[in-house]
């Protein structure tokens, strides 16, 4: 495993207080203290509790460390029975899934060398060294045989060894990749081994009981890798998994990730014509006409949402040279992440990656009053960053994006009401795209940073007034903020349960500080203003990825790029859709007319396949009536209507949201 020594010195293995004498205490989450003779499993705490619980406990979280079991508690602490259903057992769950996969790895293919592989967010991995690659029908096999481990209920058992007699073995069993590890443990920490069973891995732990309690696990893919990293090592091969306490979370996983298979955006983009990315622009986006007019809806939304709250917009250059950067501190803090490009006279000017500094220059070219506060400065500002080629993805992650930059230039005191008020505005916004399912982290002081610790104390002081005053509640993100100030990120939740960050605020001392930005105060001296950098989308790039995922293609009219085909029966009819077409163009309504000579079977279906939400079948009776028939995207049913009643649906139904008038 990746985890492969414990650190804790033995008179650190349970709390920091020691007991007195030859007796422990144990602090429960309820508040209640038990007494028990040291040293004191997880084991014993949990029988003392009730038998239930001995039972289904899988490990102890003593002083908020997970633990096994079996772990020795020598010091008075604070713990925590932790069960299957528990947040916290996922994560073990999973890593004793990764041994159990290893073992049987190296059952079924005799001589594969094992090297790492943790838990990871949504399963685990492990890295395996071997000639031949592995097939889907070696998973099927491995699936198989790990079935047959848990069933056999093994208990997993940790024993602590010398490197040189962990050095024997392993040299012993031609495991080269973990005589390399062993080599890179420092000498004053112990080496560790899990057992279960014969097979045993160098590992720190913890794991659960036995390999009977891992619940539910499948096998999803096999992939390269190098070892550790590095393309200079020898090429591994690395075998995903996942697991859960139950087979019906398992389902709900393998469910979500049948339809985020349905939903991907690369792939109903190319369906629906809206965009495409190719290797000689990677990272870049080429919209296509549909996919640039639901750009344009989103931006042109977002636009007038902001100018009605107050925001003035401007716009920035895309090439600045690098002592802006310097003076910032994004040279310092984020060169590796900016693209650069040399003059003739060999000034170094970098791409921007941010709005930020150059906001502060067109706040710097007037002396503002406190009258003049809050600024709000907005731009939709085309920026690029260096992201890793393994990064991108799709339209999510890429190098060439917009942002819907802002940033707020205001006295500490109006932080607060600028704040609540920017927080009512992204709440409506995304309301108004469908996400209701908001989530609010608070990104404290990262280790690379710029700025005293007062500096800090007095913006996360000033960021968490903010949020105590809008009522909001929010989770700790540590050591996740920007360089120059905290910053509180809001996430969405999707119509499958995956969350996304979008929007963000920090407050933020210290550039206005840097870039020398000033206003005249009432007392008539300079101060320096706070610089609140705020954004509700993000990325717009990546805000049309999610949103496209989020309603499978399957847009609510305002955002179809396409809202209405008018569709041909017969060759009579062209000229009657033609003529709707030319109204509802009028009214604004964005329409394409088919008067191809298919059936109109085919059409329904070609155009319910592009995601187009309203289709109109017009034949001769309806140009001699002046009427559609209209079927809803979706819907075997189709409806008679005027055309003048047609009109007004989507005039009601088809306009933005900040644009309807009931």
């Amino acid at each position: 495993m990746s985890n492969v020594v414990d650190s804790a010195k033995p008179e650190e293995r349970a709390g920091v207080a020691h007991a007195s004498g030859n007796r422990v205490a144990i602090t429960l989450p309820d508040g209640t203290t038990r007494t028990f003779d040291a040293p004191v499993t997880g084991k014993e705490v949990a029988a003392s509790i009730g038998p239930g619980l001995a039972k289904a406990a899988l490990a102890i979280e003593v002083d908020g460390v997970l633990r096994d079991l079996d772990w020795p508690i020598l010091a008075d602490a604070h713990a925590k029975i932790v069960r299957a259903q528990d947040a916290d057992a996922l994560g073990l769950i999973r890593h004793d899934a990764a041994h159990v996969m290893a073992e049987a790895v190296q059952a079924l293919f005799p001589g594969t060398q094992v090297t790492i592989g943790p838990a990871i967010e949504n399963g685990f991995y492990y890295d395996f060294y071997r000639a031949e690659p592995f097939s889907s029908e070696d998973l099927t096999k491995i699936e198989a045989k790990m079935a047959a481990i848990v069933a056999a209920d093994r208990p997993f058992r940790r024993e602590e060894v010398s490197r040189e007699e962990a050095r024997e073995r392993f040299a012993a069993m031609g495991e080269d990749f973990k005589l390399e590890l062993l080599d890179a443990i420092p000498a004053d920490q112990r080496i560790t081994l899990y057992h279960q069973g014969e097979w045993f891995d160098l590992c720190r732990g913890p794991h659960g009981p036995s390999t009977g309690r891992i619940g539910a696990f499948k096998l999803m893919k096999v992939a390269g890798a190098y070892w550790r990293g590095d393309a200079r090592n020898p090429q591994l091969q690395r075998i995903y998994g996942t697991a859960f306490a139950t087979k019906k979370e398992l389902d709900a996983h393998l469910h979500q990730l049948e339809e985020a298979e349905r939903r991907d955006h690369r792939r109903l983009g190319r369906e629906m014509d809206l965009f495409h990315i190719q290797e000689e622009a990677a990272g870049s986006v080429f919209w296509h006409p549909k996919g640039w007019t639901l750009y344009r809806i989103v931006e042109d939304y977002v636009r007038r949402r902001i100018a009605a709250d107050g925001y003035q917009e401007v716009r920035t250059p895309q090439l600045v040279d690098r002592v802006l950067w310097e003076r910032s501190g994004h040279w310092d803090k984020f060169r590796q992440n900016m693209f650069t490009v040399e003059t003739e006279d060999d000034r170094a000017l970098a791409i921007k990656p941010m709005n930020c500094p150059c906001h502060v220059q067109i706040f710097n070219q007037t002396l503002h009053s406190y009258r003049d506060l809050p600024l709000r400065m907005a731009e939709f500002g085309s920026c690029m960053r260096n992201e890793p080629s393994g990064a991108l993805h799709g339209i999510m992650r890429v190098r060439a994006f917009t942002q819907d930059d802002a940033h707020i230039f205001c006295t500490p005191e109006q932080i607060g009401e600028e704040s609540r008020r920017f927080f009512e505005l992204l709440k409506s916004i995304y309301a108004d795209f469908g996400f209701t399912d908001v989530k609010v982290k608070f990104s404290d002081r990262p280790e690379v940073r710029a700025g005293s610790d007062e500096v800090w104390d007095q913006a996360e002081a000033a960021l968490s007034a903010a949020v105590e005053g809008a009522g909001m509640e929010t989770t700790l993100n540590p050591g996740e903020g920007a360089f120059y100030g905290p910053k509180l990120e809001f996430v969405l939740r999707d119509a499958i349960g995956r969350d996304w960050q979008c929007g963000t605020l920090q407050v933020d001392f210290i550039l206005p500080e840097r870039l020398d930005a000033e206003y005249v105060g009432s007392d008539g001296a300079r101060h320096r203003p706070v610089m609140l950098h705020r954004a509700v989308l993000g990325s717009l790039e990546r805000f049309i990825g999610m949103l496209i995922e989020e309603h499978a293609g399957r847009m609510p009219l305002w955002l179809a790029p396409v809202q209405v085909v008018v569709a041909t029966v017969t060759n009579e009819a062209d000229a009657y859709a033609y003529e709707v077409r030319d109204l509802l163009n009028a009214k604004g309504v964005r329409v394409n007319v088919d008067t191809s000579p298919d059936k109109i079977s085919y059409k329904v279906r070609q155009h319910s396949l592009a995601k187009v939400p309203l289709l109109l079948a017009v034949g001769a009776r309806e140009a001699a009536e002046r009427t559609v028939s209209l079927r809803r995207l979706g819907s075997q049913s189709q409806e008679s209507l005027s055309l003048d009643a047609f009109l007004a649906l989507c005039q009601r139904e088809g306009a933005a949201p900040d644009l309807r008038t009931s």
